[in-house]
């Protein structure tokens, strides 16, 4: 069977290197925002080219205070509308919720499945005081554009980069350094990822990471002197540690995604499949390889009997889950139609290329009369 994503293989290599740095967490008995969580602060700021990394609990955690630390400096109040993407993963649109601010669902572009610029303006309003722009799959969105927009409209600008550690929109600015602040997950999956569950914050914005610091820790910047009604969750000094063996290698295991990224744009040739659209610049890192077909349960029964595993990135779109019921007789079409079509190939740091062959083969032998 070629997995979906191998975590044991891909974190096999580092198994010497996170015995020593557990080691070195027990021998210091310092488990709490400790040194190895302000190294990767350190160093996951510098990576990033911003000023600041503030290390929280996940990615979701990660969305929702910067938000709630905009709500305390006065630039965001509860009731506001943030435009976001309607076709993402729902903790994005969990996160605005969570902050008590109103979520403003904005159809994507069927080539990039990002949000579509060009729809932002037709949804601003008097209340719309920010964009969540998610970098969806590991492709960046349209930065250029949105920043543009919400420069001209006065408003707050925050990624959701959970997908997208490391793409460039050019040789000076990486995700996380595209916005006012910006969020990052280090569920185990993703292109950095902790062996448990892990996140931070990037800005520039000395106010706003003030504030976020103090919130991550009870809203607490001293010891017992609470400022702000803050939260509980603080990037785990163990999972920092094991995030601070892992980082140095994050641009040659992005490389190597896109290596098979272009193997597979090259040569999957089968008209049933549509394959993801990419301009070949440095704006995508391929946290997922995602194609589209008119029958896609089929084309992943037909991959399972041929021993690929493969998932759906996601089968449910986020205005048609139980959860929003006062939204699901809204109408999304392009969103609805990714959900319909889409399916995730095998794609990692550490997949063969005898693997990426085979994948390849059994695509192109791929017809619909086969069911």
């Amino acid at each position: 069977m070629i997995s979906f994503l191998d975590l044991k293989k891909i974190n096999a290599p580092y198994e010497n290197l996170f015995q020593e740095k557990l080691k070195l967490v027990l021998d210091n008995s310092w488990y709490i925002l400790g040194n190895e969580v302000k190294t990767f602060e350190s160093s996951f700021a510098d990576y990033c080219g911003t000023k600041f990394c503030i290390g929280v609990g996940n990615g979701f955690d990660a969305l929702v205070l910067i938000f709630k630390g905009y709500i305390e400096l006065g630039k965001l109040q509860k009731g506001d509308e943030v435009i976001v993407p309607s076709n993402t993963y729902i903790a994005s649109i969990l996160a605005v919720l969570q902050a008590d601010l109103v979520p403003v669902l904005v159809e994507p572009n069927l080539e990039t499945y990002n949000i579509n610029p060009d729809l932002i303006l037709e949804k601003i309003t008097f209340k719309t005081k920010a964009v969540l722009a998610v970098h969806l799959y590991g492709q960046l969105a349209e930065m250029k554009k949105i920043n543009e927009i919400a420069n001209q409209n006065d408003l707050l600008v925050i990624e959701d980069a959970a997908q997208a550690h490391g793409a460039n929109l050019d040789e000076n600015k990486k995700s996380g350094n595209l916005s006012n602040a910006a969020a990052f997950s280090f569920y185990p999956g993703k292109n950095l990822g902790a062996l448990g569950d892990g996140g931070a914050i990037t800005t520039n914005d000395s106010e706003l990471a003030k504030v976020l610091f103090s919130l991550r820790n009870y809203g607490s910047e001293k010891k017992y002197y609470n400022e702000y009604i803050g939260v509980n969750s603080r990037l785990d000094e163990l999972q920092a540690a094991f995030l601070n063996v892992k980082l140095p290698n994050l641009d040659q295991d992005n490389n190597n995604r896109i290596v098979i990224a272009k193997r597979y744009l090259s040569e999957i040739k089968n008209d049933k499949i549509i394959l993801p659209f990419w301009d070949f610049s440095n704006n995508h890192v391929f946290h997922l390889f995602v194609i589209r077909t008119e029958n896609r349960d089929q084309l992943q029964q037909y991959l399972l009997e041929n021993r690929i595993q493969t998932v759906i990135h996601y089968p449910v779109a986020p205005h048609k889950q139980k959860a929003f019921s006062n939204r699901n007789n809204l109408s999304y079409p392009i969103t609805e139609k990714i959900h319909n079509e889409i399916l995730s190939l095998p794609i990692s740091p550490v997949m063969s290329m005898e693997e990426v062959d085979f994948v390849i083969e059994i695509l192109n032998k791929y017809r619909i009369e086969f069911y």
